[in-house]
């Protein structure tokens, strides 16, 4: 539904109509889309997920399904922490030094 929030002025007006009348849906406020995030800031916020776990839990073996939930600027935000680093432990080899010694320093277990 936020898809059709944020694109609203895509939507024909007999779609608009439905989802008006229907649903009590109405068009997002402007600039109330969220930003897109940069791989750069991807990577910042599983790394912070990654942190409050180990500081938590002191290491950095999370189930594959995990979910570490942030405070992102005051809105809760859930991170697939144990994906990320399954994933991240596949590519290892594409890891750049700095983000490598990152994990490293959380002691992650490649």
């Amino acid at each position: 539904m936020a898809a059709q929030r944020q694109g609203w002025d895509k939507l024909s007006p007999a779609q608009q109509w439905l989802l008006g009348s229907t649903l009590g849906l109405e068009p997002a406020a402007p600039g109330a889309r969220p930003a897109k995030l940069t791989a750069d800031g991807k990577w910042a916020l599983n790394l912070r997920a990654a942190r409050q776990f180990h500081a938590r839990e002191g290491h950095l073996r999370p189930a594959r399904k995990h979910v570490e939930r942030l405070d992102v600027d005051g809105a809760e935000v859930d991170i697939k922490l144990g994906m990320f680093l399954d994933n991240t432990r596949r590519r290892a080899d594409k890891l750049t030094p700095e983000r490598r010694a990152e994990l490293d320093q959380l002691s992650m277990r490649w």
